[in-house]
């Protein structure tokens, strides 16, 4: 009987090669947004009652990772707390974030006023002050009468008046708060507590970002009717009457980008350009929904990823979101000066610093709260003095207001990751060599949780247990 031979059998304990595919272009998810956010334009200009209509769209995808951001944050800090740090090193991170914080949001107070008084953006309009009263209600609605917190208000409101509050609530600084006090304790309790609360974090921690990138996959969807509603209810010709202070802010932003990435490249090593190739999806995704709330856990994944330790962007990135709005205060003080030229008034320099020391203020208490942006404005007018320009006249921004949260995100976003990476790299966190490795292009293993200068050659065991205090 004849034998055919058999095919040689792969050797023992491998698995054999399976064949290369190379990924489709339309199934990454920079090039859905980029049409996502092309057709929500085209719909919206020439559709403008149906684009008008599509802003549900927009709001269910933001509720939709709204509700994972609270436990998200939360796991992520205990979990880097618990493994990494104790009260000294919590302290520090805090303390170094929130110098930074005031460092360069002062600046970017700054720099807008300059911007201000160079450009001139509102000097080509010709406003009546007596027409700014029917303004009043429009901006009344807008802000659904709210008011910024005073500082004192601002403290106490970071302490929850129930764990519960803060997490149904989605109070960010108030979940924060509660997840460093947890991760702290659990640090204390050691190899001599149940280290079973640690492994549920961990693993409840990794369903969260399952259901994230879950999620992500409806994120064009999200960024279509955002650009269709903002079209569709502000129109194309509101870009031609605000043109001069529309390009005075975008301009304003694109200089002030250029100083995150002396910044950074300085006081962190870091690439920004090549950072900013790495999360395009993310800062696509906030451009296109003009929110960094939708990417606040993907963000944190990947500066993860990029070297910085778990604790350390777990701290600075939420705590960012309040502290540091570079591009809000960069929007603030351009705004100031145009409307004070759009009146025709012409503020001192000391008015102009009086303004500055009060937004350095009021800026810090944006965050959550609606309308912000024209409260904190009204509290300048109001704080400077100046007669001659009425608390209405912040009606004038209405018609701009929400064209301008593209350059407000992309800014604020950016400002936090530069935030953490300086801070991480202050506090010796950061891995430089696997930052560049992964700005690069490179695959890596996943990031141990240890600080950078921390870190053992090699592990005993495959997931960290949590150490002694």
């Amino acid at each position: 009987m004849t034998t055919h031979p058999q095919p040689a059998d792969p050797t023992p304990g491998t698995d054999p090669a399976p064949p290369a595919t190379k990924k489709r272009w339309y199934t990454s998810l920079f090039p859905q947004l980029l049409i996502a956010i092309v057709a929500g334009i085209a719909v919206g200009w020439i559709w403008p009652g149906l684009g008008a209509d599509l802003k549900p769209l927009a709001d269910g995808f933001i509720k939709l990772i709204k509700m994972l951001i609270a436990p998200i944050i939360f796991c992520t800090v205990v979990l880097g707390i618990a493994h990494v740090g104790d009260l000294k090193s919590v302290g520090r991170i805090g303390i170094k974030a929130l110098i930074y914080f005031e460092a360069v949001t002062t600046f970017a107070l700054l720099f807008g006023i300059v911007v201000g008084n160079l450009v001139k953006p509102g000097s080509g309009f010709t406003v009546n002050p007596q027409t700014l009263a029917t303004g009043v209600d429009a901006v009344a609605k807008k802000t659904s009468n709210g008011e910024l917190p005073d500082t004192i208000a601002f403290i106490l409101g970071v302490i929850p008046s129930s764990i519960f509050s803060a997490f149904a609530e989605n109070a960010l600084l108030q979940v924060l708060f509660f997840a460093v006090l947890f991760g702290l304790a659990l640090a204390k309790f050691g190899e001599h507590g149940p280290p079973v609360i640690y492994e549920f974090v961990d693993h409840i921690s990794s369903i969260f970002f399952t259901i994230i990138g879950w999620i992500m996959r409806l994120a064009p969807i999200g960024a279509f009717g955002a650009m269709a509603y903002i079209i569709g209810q502000y129109g194309i010709g509101s870009l031609g009457s605000y043109a001069k202070l529309i390009a005075a802010c975008y301009g304003a932003a694109v200089l002030f980008i250029l100083v995150l990435a002396v910044i950074v490249r300085v006081f962190a090593g870091v690439n920004l350009w090549k950072f900013v190739r790495y999360i395009k999806d993310e800062l696509f995704l906030a451009l296109g929904t003009a929110s960094t709330e939708v990417v606040l856990p993907r963000i944190m994944t990947k500066l993860t990823n990029a070297g910085c330790s778990r604790s350390t962007t777990g701290l600075v990135v939420p705590t960012g979101y309040s502290f540091n709005l570079d591009g809000a205060t960069l929007y603030l003080s351009i705004c100031v000066l145009f409307l004070a030229q759009a009146l025709g008034v012409d503020l001192s320099a000391g008015e102009q610093i009086t303004a500055i020391l009060v937004l350095m203020l009021t800026s810090k208490g944006m965050a959550g709260v609606p309308g912000s942006s024209f409260l904190a404005l009204s509290a300048t007018i109001a704080a400077v003095g100046h007669g001659a320009i009425p608390v209405a006249a912040v009606a004038l921004l209405l018609g701009a207001d929400r064209i301008m949260d593209s350059m407000r995100v992309s800014v604020n976003l950016l400002g936090n990751c530069v935030a953490t990476f300086v801070v991480a790299n202050w506090e010796g966190q950061l891995d430089t060599d696997r930052m560049r490795r992964v700005l690069d292009g490179e695959t890596v293993p996943e990031p141990a949780d240890e600080p950078a200068e921390q870190q053992p050659a090699q592990h005993e065991q495959a997931r960290p247990q949590v150490p002694a205090h």
